[in-house]
């Protein structure tokens, strides 16, 4: 089987090509630059050089694969317009690309960010309603959106991921993320997804045929207080601001993964952060 794969020199994709190749799939990546992408090459990997945004041959850069797994995209530092163009349109431009080459499984990243704005009583499913303020979930559910017709419309077969809080594997993204957090209130749950995992999911998602749903929340079994995830990674005890931590839902930040457990076969390999960290797998 032949998977071709964007972003795969970002954070996610750098982890998830490998982890492919060790399981003896062949792999396409799609690439601005060849510097970037020589250790994946070196590995075995079918290396493209080009943009979504401009490309002519991008229709026969996917055509003879079995699959495409959509990750590229633009997160944080860039202008609402850039990520629209990034987000929304280069993944529509993408899709189109697969159905023009016969390529009907597609395999898109998001993120458990589009449940925000919302107070939840309960872990978060794939069919409530999505309202975030943050630009960039507002781009993934105008995303989702615009592939979810293509499947409509012209049978694209769609796997919709929504990712949980990633970490692990030597990723820096609690670190980064902690002045952030450090403002929530400690007592806040928030599921998180181990890297390994990530591209477990990603891989099912990729292979699995016959699905019967479009969206999947991805996820460990453990979700864990924001105070107790800061205090694991050796951050100071927060310091509540004057008033008092902002009210919030008990299940803003925590996502149900039933859905892929049963339809995917998805099983973490790391089930909560401290497995992780006793693995020593941070």
């Amino acid at each position: 089987m032949k998977i071709f794969v964007t972003g795969a020199t970002g954070k996610v994709g750098s982890r998830f090509v490998p982890y492919l190749l060790k399981r003896g799939y062949n792999v396409r990546i799609l690439v601005r630059s060849a510097e970037k992408a020589l250790s994946l090459k070196e590995q075995g990997v079918d290396v493209v050089i080009g943009d979504l945004l401009d490309n002519e041959n991008l229709t026969e850069a996917i055509r003879g694969v079995d699959a495409v797994v959509h990750l590229a995209a633009q997160f944080r530092g860039v202008s609402e317009e850039i990520a629209r163009v990034s987000n929304i349109d280069a993944s529509v431009i993408l899709a189109k690309a697969a159905l023009e080459a016969g390529v009907t499984r597609f395999v898109f990243s998001s993120t458990s960010l589009v449940y925000g704005g919302i107070s939840r009583n309960n872990p978060c499913r794939e069919g409530d309603v999505l309202q975030p303020v943050l630009p960039y979930p507002k781009t993934k559910v105008a995303a989702e959106e615009a592939l979810l017709k293509l499947h409509s419309e012209m049978g694209l077969d769609l796997r919709i991921l929504r990712f949980a809080f990633v970490y692990g594997d030597h990723d820096p993204h609690i670190e980064e993320f902690s002045p952030i957090m450090s403002k929530w209130n400690p007592s806040l749950q928030m599921s998180l997804v181990h890297h390994e995992d990530v591209s477990q999911a990603l891989m099912l998602a990729a292979i699995t045929q016959d699905v019967d749903s479009r969206v999947y929340n991805v996820a460990d079994d453990t979700p864990i207080a924001i105070g107790e995830l800061l205090r694991l990674n050796g951050f100071p005890e927060q310091v509540p601001p004057t008033g008092g931590w902002p009210s919030t839902g008990p299940c803003d930040m925590v996502i149900d993964t039933m859905r892929i457990i049963n339809q995917l076969n998805f099983h973490p390999q790391y089930p909560s952060f401290y497995t992780a960290r006793d693995m020593e797998a941070l």
